[in-house]
């Protein structure tokens, strides 16, 4: 999907200098081809288990909505984590069936919106199960749940994304899940009918997921005692991509995962009485690898390093800043150049922590040069701002040798699009 061709990156069959004279920089550019491999992956890796597995892409890996038009296509359901994310996989032609609502702050008017949208939730808290049954009401539904339980599983990832320690502020704990259980099967409004927990992202090893999924089956069976008929337990997303470019070896696949998962749904289901389908949230893995960030040089400073000053910061890919993340460096007009010296990459915010590389080998850059950032699908224009007065760029969809323009590049008039003067301020 990214090769190099006369010195410089092309993007399936379209070169970066094409979309860079086409559209400017910044600008994230999407590998169609690339986003409908993962997709294939993952559907390959469970096709033996027709009906009893659902895939329900994470929309808060990346929401643009032509993205999201090709993946609901190919039959997934969505993860949502707010009103938001509800209103765009709508949008995206998701169906609302296999829309889970999930989330562990959920505004009342968020509620009353998924209950009128007829999804399922993740409940996160008792106030969220007594809330959610008298929107359910109100509005004469019956609202199908699972409560997001907490494992208390260390996923081996970062901090900031494990989310399955006993210290983390999502799901309920494990020691009182059943008691929970126990009060929604009494309540009006709501039918509880799964299970939901999510370990965290990045993950590159199976076994936490494993130990997760066996953990929900012991819940399984002792909810069952109370009457509750399971229709899907869902152990969420997670599973980590190959940032540092080490190769296939280096991270789990979906077929791996599938591998060490179906062994362990098939002995749980069979100590049930009901025959839940399994439920996953893929997002980094369907579309962290899919994409590019583009960004051009505007500077080149010899200082206590060699800084390279690009036109693209933490205000439009903050993974870098606040994760320390990686994300593989190149210089996309220069290809076929050997690389001659070490180089850290900053934009243009005013904040020492923007950095978005730091001591990369490089071929000699240059003022003008084009630097493409890799593997920024997940978690980049998602998190965008415009902290410093910064618009956000453009995005673009490659189709071989065809691109089209998927968000429109923000104008200065955007950073004060919903800004009201008071009159004796004007």
């Amino acid at each position: 999907m990214f090769s190099v061709r006369n010195g410089w990156l092309f993007v399936e069959d379209v070169s970066v200098k094409e979309l860079v004279e086409s559209y400017g920089t910044p600008l994230y550019v999407t590998s169609r081809a690339a986003l409908e491999s993962n997709i294939e992956a993952y559907k390959e890796a469970f096709k033996d288990f027709p009906g009893k597995v659902r895939l329900l892409y994470a929309v808060k890996a990346n929401n643009n909505l032509s993205i999201l038009r090709i993946i609901s296509s190919n039959g997934f359901g969505a993860d949502v984590f707010s009103g938001g994310e509800l209103y765009l996989a709508l949008l995206g032609g998701f169906p609302r069936e296999y829309i889970l609502f999930n989330g562990n702050s959920k505004s009342d008017d968020e509620i009353r919106m998924g209950v009128r949208s007829a999804v399922p939730f993740s409940v996160d808290s008792i106030d969220e199960l007594y809330t959610l049954s008298e929107t359910a009401i109100l509005e004469d539904s019956e609202v199908r749940i699972a409560f997001r339980v907490n494992p208390e599983i260390d996923a081996k990832t970062h901090p900031k994304i494990a989310t399955a320690l006993r210290t983390s502020k999502f799901g309920i704990p494990w020691e009182h899940i059943v008691d929970v259980y126990r009060t929604a099967y009494e309540l009006p409004g709501v039918e509880p009918r799964g299970i939901h927990c999510h370990i965290g992202s990045q993950i590159t090893d199976i076994s936490p997921f494993v130990e997760a999924l066996q953990k929900v089956f012991q819940i399984a069976r002792q909810i069952e005692e109370i009457g509750v008929e399971l229709e899907f337990i869902d152990i969420g997303g997670g599973l980590g991509i190959d940032y540092e470019g080490k190769g296939a070896e280096s991270t789990p696949t979906p077929a791996q995962l599938a591998e060490k998962l179906l062994p362990v749904f098939e002995d749980g289901v069979s100590s049930l009485k009901s025959d839940p389908e399994l439920w996953l949230e893929p997002g980094r893995s369907i579309v962290g690898n899919t994409t590019i960030l583009l960004t051009k040089v505007n500077a080149v400073k010899k200082s206590y390093r060699n800084f390279v000053a690009v036109d693209a910061g933490f205000n439009l890919l903050l993974r870098p800043a606040m994760y320390s993340a990686y994300h593989r460096i190149v210089v996309a007009n220069k290809m076929d150049r050997e690389a001659e010296e070490v180089y850290t990459i900053a934009g243009p915010i005013c904040e020492s922590g923007d950095i978005l590389g730091e001591d990369r080998k490089l071929p000699k850059v240059e003022k003008r040069d084009v630097i493409a950032i890799f593997d920024a699908g997940a978690y980049g224009f998602v998190m965008s701002s415009q902290y410093n007065g910064r618009t956000r760029c453009a995005e673009v969809l490659v189709e071989g040798s065809h691109h089209y323009l998927i968000r429109e590049a923000e104008s200065y008039g955007d950073l004060i699009a919903k800004q009201k003067i008071p009159e004796h301020l004007l």
